[in-house]
């Protein structure tokens, strides 16, 4: 019997869609400024700290061996500081390709989305939100005047204005 099963549950595709009637509601601006520390220091315990404890070993090795092998482990700290880069790296760009959250933003419950509610693409969160905002910050106190803007009433900094997007609640 070729015949389908007319109980069985239906076979559509479902995924997450954006619905234009909810507002999102915008993330605060002390909670954006925690995700941006928390993005600094995690980066920081992921790359610093690994160099930190292989120049603390290498100096116990030093200690123990009475002469200096710390030139040994210059290359080691750096390998596992790229470890360490790489990875931070990795689940950068998949969290953001995900959901448009950085590492902070996904502990914190916020992530970027296009000004209309919709999905933000891995390639506008990263060349419009972040190339682009990098080579302007070379014009002086750009960086302030960029941080300053959050204040308004759009809660938009420079780089959200370029990249068409905002910042909400996850």
């Amino acid at each position: 019997m070729n015949a389908s099963n007319p109980y069985a549950p239906p076979k559509a595709a479902v995924r997450d869609v954006a619905d234009p009637d909810a507002a999102d509601e915008p993330a605060g601006r002390g909670i954006r400024l925690v995700a941006a520390i928390l993005d600094g220091i995690i980066l920081g315990a992921m790359v610093y700290t690994p160099l930190i404890f292989t120049g603390v070993f290498a100096g116990i090795m030093s200690a123990r061996a009475g002469r200096v092998v710390t030139p040994h482990f210059l290359g080691v700290a750096g390998l596992v500081a790229c470890i360490g880069l790489i990875a931070w790296i990795w689940l950068t760009v998949l969290f953001v390709s995900r959901n448009g959250q950085s590492i902070g933003k996904k502990l914190l419950g916020i992530k970027v989305v296009r000004k209309d509610g919709s999905k933000a693409s891995l390639a506008r969160i990263f060349w419009l939100r972040n190339v682009v905002n990098i080579i302007i910050s070379i014009i002086p106190f750009y960086g302030l005047i960029d941080v300053l803007l959050i204040f308004g009433e759009a809660r938009q900094c420079i780089h959200d204005k370029i990249a068409d997007t905002i910042v909400v609640r996850a």
